[in-house]
C-alpha cells in the first residue's frame, strides 16, 4: 500500500473482464463513472467511456495526473487494450500509471470482511481465482483452474458465481469490477499497486504457428520430380 494521492486528477479503467468501466477521481471522491458490459467490443468502447467521463467532468486528458489499471487476470484481448491505452496515455501524458490486479477490485467491494474467494470467467470453462481473508488482503491466488478444482461454500464474488453455481454455490458482491473502486483504492492509498503489465496467466488463444508452409518458386513448380 501506498500514501493516498492529493491534488490529482486520477483516470481509471478495467478491461479484464467483460465490464469497461471507467471513472474519473478527484483526489476527494470519484467524480465520474461510465460502465458497459460488452465482452467482444473492448477495443471500440474505451476510448468512448474515457471521453465520457473526462466530459462528465468538464476535464480534458492534458488534466489528468495519474492512471490506474486493472492488470487482470484475464482474457488477452480484453485485457491488451487497457493496459496498451493506460500505458500509452502514461507515456504521452508523462504521468504514473498504478496497476492493481483486478480481483483485487472484485474484493474490495464486498461488504463482508471475510473469508471469501473471488472468481472471474477465464472461458475455456475455467475461472481466474483468489481467496481472501477480508476485503484487503489476498492470501491464495491468483490463479487459472476449472471450477470443480475450486469448488467451495464460502461466499464467491464475480462472474465465476453465476456461471458455475455448482461449484460456487454461495454468490456474493458485484459481478464485475467497478473502475470507481479502483480509482478509490489507488487515490487512498489502500491498493497493492503492481506493474502495469497483464496477468495473463496462460498463453493467449491464438499463437503463431510453430513451422509456416514453404512456397514453390514458379521455377520450381516446373520442375517434375
Amino acid at each position: 500500500m501506498r500514501a493516498s494521492l492529493t491534488n490529482v486528477l486520477l483516470l481509471a479503467f478495467d478491461t479484464a473482464t467483460p465490464a469497461i468501466t471507467v471513472a474519473l477521481h478527484d483526489g476527494t471522491s470519484v467524480v465520474a463513472t461510465s460502465t458497459v458490459v460488452d465482452a467482444m467490443r473492448h477495443g471500440e468502447l474505451l476510448a468512448p467511456g474515457i471521453a465520457a467521463v473526462l466530459d462528465q467532468a468538464g476535464a480534458d486528458r492534458t488534466d489528468l495526473t495519474d492512471i490506474a489499471v486493472g492488470v487482470g487476470p484475464g482474457p488477452f484481448t480484453g485485457l491488451r487494450v487497457g493496459l496498451m491505452t493506460a500505458r500509452t496515455l502514461g507515456h504521452v501524458l508523462d504521468i504514473p500509471v498504478h496497476g492493481v490486479c483486478t480481483l483485487d477490485v472484485l474484493a474490495a467491494a464486498e461488504i463482508d470482511s471475510g473469508p471469501f474467494c473471488v472468481a472471474t470467467d477465464a472461458r475455456r470453462k475455467e475461472v481466474y481465482w483468489g481467496r481472501y481473508a477480508d476485503r484487503h488482503t489476498r492470501v491464495d491466488g491468483p490463479l487459472v483452474d476449472r471450477p470443480d478444482a475450486l469448488a467451495t461454500s464460502d461466499p464467491v464474488v464475480g462472474r465465476g458465481a453465476t456461471l458455475y453455481p455448482a461449484a460456487f454455490p454461495t454468490a456474493a458482491g458485484p459481478v464485475d469490477p467497478d473502475a470507481a473502486v479502483l480509482a478509490e483504492l489507488v487515490a487512498s492509498g489502500t491498493a497493492k499497486v503492481v506493474p502495469a503489465t497483464p496477468m495473463y496467466l496462460r498463453r493467449p488463444d491464438a499463437v503463431e504457428p510453430r513451422s509456416r508452409k514453404r512456397v514453390l518458386t514458379a521455377r520450381e513448380e516446373r520442375v517434375p520430380t
